[in-house]
């Protein structure tokens, strides 16, 4: 059953006509058409009994209509776009209307209920089960992604010198991967010094790189629509026996996660497999957001990795086991794969060693 199959299906059994894509991933998911709409309208009508339509800002439809074999409309700037949706739409009848919740603006909610007179639904926890499962190509290209985030992460450790700061080493990291024709990140690029790292979401700055201090990088690319993410912590000179122990603590909740994750545990279990490890050493205050998150399209997807999530782990999810212990003044350590469940544990899409590793600034 093809993607826009399975939504037919849904709409068939719920008694709806009408299923309403708004996220440009989600669109880019069903169609293989990518399209960042900014401030203006972009929706994927799904009808349960007719062909699905799109509906783009004008300056898009020549794009979309070379890559689709269903209808593309669009409006210009000056045109309502609730009143060329309505003129557009062979239908608008549904008992119910789903839509994608999780993306829904106030502005666009208000919008659609001006075209459509039915009771809206939430279409995202179908979406999120549809995405949850990769396929073996998706994992083939996130894959491939996390090599890239490998390069990366070696030119930013190539770049550990004297003088450099922490955006100048995000600039170096960025610079030669464009020249090598990686023109996306994941998000923004988090290399943070010292105390800086003892942040979980510190932000990057004019920062010199302290010597006899942990450097931590946080980063990942986009190859061909998905996504990559890692975190590595390193040495810069001699740090503390402390800040020493503390990451391999940290290194030790990771592995141990990993070690556990297979099918038929659950999210919440694999979260307590690494923060028992930290608890037990007493420093689980020091660990202060979930263990993971899903990653594909989306950096951060469907499912959290998280205490109190008992949705059961299976073969093709993908997440992150990112460990972090940030002590304020002190210390801030976070060591993060992605990977994916197999038959009967967890590979991950990233192969930067993992032991300390130290770097001069000589």
């Amino acid at each position: 059953m093809t993607k826009l199959a399975h939504i037919r299906h849904f709409l068939s059994e719920k008694g709806s006509n009408i299923a309403i894509l708004s996220d440009p991933v989600t669109v880019n998911y069903l169609t293989g058409f990518y399209c960042d709409p900014h401030e203006r309208q972009m929706f994927l009508f799904v009808y349960q009994d007719a062909e699905p339509i799109l509906f783009v800002p004008a300056l898009e439809v020549a794009r979309a209509q070379a890559q689709l074999d269903f209808p593309v409309f669009g409006y210009v700037d000056s045109e309502n776009p609730w009143q060329k949706i309505t003129s557009v739409l062979p239908s608008l009848d549904s008992p119910v209307v789903f839509a994608e919740f999780n993306n829904l603006n106030v502005t666009k909610f208000q919008g659609l209920q001006t075209v459509f007179s039915g009771r809206f639904d939430n279409l995202t926890p179908l979406i999120e089960t549809m995405r949850v499962i990769k396929s073996q190509d998706e994992i083939e290209k996130m894959l491939i992604a996390g090599k890239w985030a490998d390069v990366a992460v070696q030119i930013g450790f190539d770049n550990i010198k004297k003088g450099n700061t922490e955006t100048d080493i995000i600039a170096q990291i960025e610079f030669e991967l464009k020249k090598q024709g990686i023109n996306q990140m994941s998000f923004d690029t988090m290399v943070l010094t010292g105390n800086n790292a003892a942040n979980p979401h510190g932000i990057p700055g004019t920062n010199p790189i302290e010597d006899n201090a942990l450097l931590l990088f946080d980063l990942g690319v986009v190859y061909d629509g998905y996504t990559s993410d890692m975190t590595r912590t390193v040495a810069v000179g001699q740090p503390t026996q402390f800040q020493k122990d503390i990451y391999q603590l940290c290194l030790e909740a990771q592995l141990t996660a990993q070690d556990f994750i297979k099918p038929g545990v659950t999210a919440s279990q694999v979260d307590a497999a690494a923060r028992q490890v930290i608890e037990k050493a007493g420093y689980g205050e020091y660990f202060n957001h979930r263990l993971g998150h899903g990653l594909g399209m989306d950096v951060h997807e469907f499912p959290s990795i998280m205490e109190g999530n008992d949705l059961v782990i299976q073969e093709g999810m993908c997440f992150s086991v990112e460990p972090g212990i940030y002590i304020p003044g002190k210390v801030g350590v976070r060591i993060e794969d992605c990977g994916y469940v197999t038959k009967s544990g967890f590979e991950v899409f990233t192969q930067t060693p993992k032991e300390l590793q130290y770097f001069s600034l000589d």
